[in-house]
């Protein structure tokens, strides 16, 4: 099954447990590859721009969601980037000119709503990364990084990926936000090399 092919299971889920793990790779590598291969060239455009335009960035997500947002932050710490995670001890204030992440794959989350209004009565933009455009949340951000890819909002019926649950949004998520790396390290003059320097060595 090639990339960009439109993602479906290749085996009845009762025989889940019969496959291999090549063969389950596959499948799941199929799922992956069709929903990078539906977002536009641009899909990401406005979203980078808010980031290079933000003098302070703090992200915010829940459950698995989260731990891919926690790593999207790592990195544009690496890049030398004034980014926070939500809710760590050490996150600073929001203001103008500062720039609030969310992840809502299904649309809607009531904490990264409450944490979107207090960064706008701030004064601070905010961005949310989803899967439902149209859901309540998306509609309040200022820029939506929209990744068109299955989640609780959308995980039953006869074709569904072979991923579980919002495992499909959640990994497609994390390898968006490798992606976005990788064209916002060329734009503020990073390197491999320097962003490796600011790794920690507490380790």
């Amino acid at each position: 099954m090639g990339f960009g092919r439109t993602p479906r299971s290749l085996y009845p889920r009762k025989t889940f447990a019969a496959l291999s793990l090549t063969e389950l790779a596959s499948a799941a590598l199929a799922d992956l590859g069709g929903v990078i291969a539906k977002m536009p060239d641009e899909a990401a455009n406005d979203f980078i721009e808010a980031i290079l335009a933000a003098g302070r960035i703090c992200l915010y997500g829940a459950g698995r969601e989260g731990l891919a947002l926690r790593g999207f932050a790592m990195r544009l710490f690496h890049m030398g980037l004034d980014a926070h995670v939500v809710a760590d001890m050490t996150t600073p204030p929001v203001g103008a000119g500062d720039l609030l992440i969310v992840t809502a794959g299904q649309g809607w989350l009531p904490t990264a709503e409450t944490f979107m209004k207090i960064a706008k009565d701030a004064g601070a933009r905010t961005a949310i990364v989803t899967a439902q455009p149209a859901g309540r949340a998306s509609k309040k951000a200022d820029v939506r990084l929209v990744i068109p890819a299955q989640t609780l909002a959308n995980d039953r019926g006869a074709k569904v990926s072979v991923l579980p649950m919002g495992s499909l949004f959640e990994i497609s998520e994390a390898i968006v936000f490798e992606l976005i790396i990788l064209k916002l390290r060329d734009r503020v003059g990073e390197t491999a090399d320097s962003m490796r320097a600011r790794h920690t060595n507490l380790e």
